[in-house]
């Protein structure tokens, strides 16, 4: 009885895939942000996280992007030396600090957002509403599957 062997393609191999796209889209976001903004990638998560809810720890930003911490801190480190992020105590544990958006950086959060929007829709607008709604489905899902393949 022959055993089929499944031989690996990388084109054809899905997190390769996955991983060029990303990458595609990452790099094509950054030269957006970086030209427009002088913002990085890992700066704009933080700001994109940080005016979504508000003041928020760097580790939770690290766990809510899963960005290392060395890559939070230093991108915090760049916003609040712009004076776009400000440091506050955080009442709820007094050995870390609350990030939040000055008024410049709420400025610029609305200013990036809609940017952020339209080159969102520059890409997507090929698929249809269904189709986009089933990727992001899928991309849910793979991520929940490999956070679970990982602990």
């Amino acid at each position: 009885m022959a055993s089929s062997v499944r031989r690996l393609v990388l084109d054809d191999f899905i997190p390769y895939r996955l991983s060029v796209t990303s990458n595609l889209v990452s790099d094509s976001i950054a030269r957006a942000y970086e030209s427009l903004f002088g913002l990085t990638i890992p700066e704009w998560r933080l700001v994109a996280v940080i005016a979504e809810t508000g003041g928020i720890t760097q580790q939770a930003i690290g766990a809510k992007t899963l960005m290392d911490k060395v890559t939070v801190s230093r991108a915090a480190i760049a916003l609040v030396g712009r004076g776009l992020l400000a440091r506050r105590d955080n009442p709820e544990d007094r050995r870390s600090h609350l990030l939040e958006l000055t008024d410049a950086g709420r400025d610029l959060y609305a200013v990036v957002a809609p940017k952020a929007l339209d080159l969102e829709s520059r890409i997507f607008d090929a698929f249809d509403p269904q189709e986009v709604a089933q990727f992001v489905a899928m991309l849910r899902r793979i991520e929940s599957v490999t956070l679970d393949i990982g602990r």
